[in-house]
């Protein structure tokens, strides 16, 4: 973990040539990690007033994907969880800066010392025929290991918009590893080599260890009441601005002399169009595309919808500045195949202790130190996570959360013979309780739960094949007012389908527009470890110590 940028002196050259910062309005276009990260940068570190900044966001609240609502009630909703760990050096960075809500300490150390007290090992990483697999063994051949010791090293233009399954047997896909892996980081064969590699790099310090998911992070509650609102708090007391339910529909580009700038940001809030004026001197600085666009939520007795693009306005935005323009990448190369990027998430609510009794028995983990449990038998290739609970704030004694998710939503169950994309939260249910061999208690653990799930088109759209250019530049070419942040824009060595990837592009973007002389951590590079080599090594033929 870094300490905190030491920001340029005021007597340097460049920051001479800034406007004084108190003229400087900045308007950040979507209310995820990546824009409330970039205000935190650009008030700490560019000294930008936070009155002068202005956040746009399409839905009715902020936080993108890091997202957690409902009621102990109507059943609580979480579309996704993202896994933390050690190395995400510039997530760690921005929440030094940030109290915890009840400002007993930061985030950062809330965080690390959670998890030295609730320190994540599986006993029960994968479960078969109702029973627990501890620390399975990888089963890679020599030619699998061959393959992924290339991937290492090729170079990313050798391996151009290739796919997983081009770099691998059929066989590969049978064994363990792929089943952990896969599950862990939500890959399928028809993803991106590229992706696969460079997780493959970014993470080799977490191959040993791997089949008991340790060093992977948690926070103390779901990452909206432990992350997003500690975030929103801060940027609040600082005079921030968020416009919400304003779906930012285009920007008014010039182009003069080579040097490209937003002069203008159309907008239509509560069905009014309407438009901003950017200033010579003003910044915008743009989430690009969504992970999480048109997600729709189902219940008990009712399937989650699929919905498209046009159901947001994320897609249209980045296909409106695309056209003629070629610095702004090719949104179709990820928008444009929703077979391949959709899955399926579900938030469990109980209200009646047996369910949890019944896994933590099976399992051999207490909720909070086991991580993800994955059905590699599953046709939908099921997982479930239980957390500590209380898992948010304010939940009360007596309920509990569960989450999980299914990668394979057009597959057959097996206990429910429909593809779970056309499954109930109850069927969802009915499906999870047979893969754990609940039987006797299965109807009272339904009749006290509620199910709700969610079906997300575009989840793993960053992990499709793309080719060079497909994702932008945090600053496109020749650009002096905007920048492109989030899981679409191109950062060298680190991954996407992270909150890392998010803060690293939001933390570049602000240090390029303002002119400081500041950079971000730099990516952890394990692979320059020889000691990180060695235990993958081993770990990889599966000797364990």
């Amino acid at each position: 973990m870094s300490a905190n940028p030491k920001p340029r002196s005021p007597d340097e050259p460049l920051r001479r040539l800034r406007p004084d910062p108190s003229d400087v309005q900045v308007y950040l276009i979507g209310g995820g990690i990546a824009s409330l990260a970039a205000a935190v940068f650009l008030i700490r570190d560019g000294d930008i007033p936070g009155c002068n900044i202005t956040i746009l966001e399409e839905l009715d609240t902020i936080g993108g994907a890091l997202d957690g609502s409902g009621s102990a009630e109507a059943g609580y909703v979480l579309r996704g969880g993202r896994m933390l760990e050690s190395k995400y050096l510039c997530t760690f960075d921005l929440f030094s800066s940030i109290p915890t809500l009840d400002d007993s300490r930061t985030v950062t150390q809330e965080t690390f010392a959670w998890n030295e007290t609730m320190k994540t090992s599986s006993k029960s990483r994968l479960v078969r025929d109702g029973k627990r697999q501890t620390a399975p063994l990888f089963g890679l051949s020599e030619a699998d290991i061959v393959v992924i010791e290339r991937l290492a090293i090729e170079p990313e233009r050798l391996l151009a918009d290739t796919s997983i399954a081009d770099q691998f047997e059929p066989a590969f896909f049978k064994t363990d590893f792929w089943f952990m892996w896969c599950t862990t980081f939500a890959f399928q064969p028809w993803h991106s080599a590229v992706e696969f590699k460079r997780y493959l790099v970014r993470f080799a310090h977490m191959v040993e260890g791997f089949e008991r998911l340790q060093g992977i992070m948690r926070t103390v509650y779901n990452q909206y009441d432990s992350m997003i609102r500690p975030l929103t708090k801060w940027l609040e007391t600082r005079g921030v601005k968020v416009g919400l339910n304003t779906r930012v529909t285009d920007l008014g580009l010039s182009d003069a002399g080579g040097d490209m700038r937003v002069t203008s940001i159309a907008y239509d809030h509560a069905g009014t169009s309407g438009e901003i004026a950017v200033g010579r001197d003003d910044l915008v600085i743009l989430t690009l595309g969504s992970m999480t666009e048109a997600s729709g939520l189902g219940d008990m007795n009712t399937p989650p919808p699929l919905h498209g693009k046009s159901d947001g306005g994320a897609w249209s935005l980045w296909e409106n500045l695309a056209a003629g323009r070629p610095e702004f990448g090719h949104p179709g190369a990820f928008s444009d195949h929703v077979d391949e990027s959709k899955w399926i998430s579900f938030t469990i609510t109980l209200r009646d202790p047996a369910f949890l009794r019944f896994v933590g028995d099976l399992s051999g983990n207490a909720p909070g130190e086991g991580g993800l449990i994955t059905f590699p038998d599953s046709g939908w290739l099921a997982s479930i996570v239980i957390p500590h609970q209380p898992h948010f704030i304010g939940q009360p004694e007596g309920v509990s959360v569960v989450w999980g998710y299914g990668l394979a939503v057009d597959h057959l169950g097996d206990f429910v013979s429909k593809p779970m994309s056309a499954c109930t939260g109850a069927e969802i249910m009915t499906e999870i309780l047979g893969h754990l061999r609940i039987g006797a208690e299965a109807s009272t653990i339904l009749q006290t739960s509620t199910c709700i799930p969610c079906m997300m088109p575009f989840i793993t759209s960053q992990f499709l094949r793309r080719e060079a250019g497909d994702r932008p530049q945090i600053i496109p070419k020749g650009s002096r007012n905007l920048a492109l942040v989030g899981q679409f824009c191109e950062l060298p060595d680190d991954v996407v389908f992270t909150v890392e990837y998010s803060i690293r592009s939001a933390q570049t973007a602000v240090y390029a527009l303002l002119g400081l002389k500041l950079a971000p951590p730099p990516v952890y590079q394990g692979k320059f470890d020889p000691r990180v080599l060695y235990r993958a090594f081993r770990a990889l033929h599966d000797v364990r110590s």
